[in-house]
């Protein structure tokens, strides 16, 4: 009997070290939750860089198929004007109530 109650206690004992190791030691439960949301942010964020590496890709294709689409981009961020051109820029007008306040 005396052998049985050793046993008994040398199991529980080794029970309670593996469940400490499991929730505290290293690599336990809590860091496997941390790395599982971890891995799901860089999964969203890998996703988004793909979207956009997919406009650029297809961005460059366009101006390497088209001309039209290099002078439009250069219209557009550059502000490109061709010889025999006139160039006019529209300003809204400004109404009195915008300068004056609300009274």
């Amino acid at each position: 009997m005396p052998y049985l109650r050793t046993l008994i206690f040398c199991l529980i004992g080794l029970v309670l070290a593996l469940q400490y190791a499991l929730w505290f030691g290293k690599s336990n439960v809590v860091d496997l939750f941390h790395l599982k949301r971890s891995v799901t942010e860089l999964e969203k964020e890998n996703l988004s860089l793909r979207e956009r590496n997919d406009r650029l890709h297809a961005d460059v294709n366009e101006i390497k198929n088209r001309v039209e689409a290099i002078e439009e981009r250069a219209r557009e961020h550059l502000g490109l004007i061709l010889p025999g051109e006139t160039y006019f820029q529209v300003v809204p007008a400004e109404n009195e109530e915008q300068h004056s306040g609300t009274d």
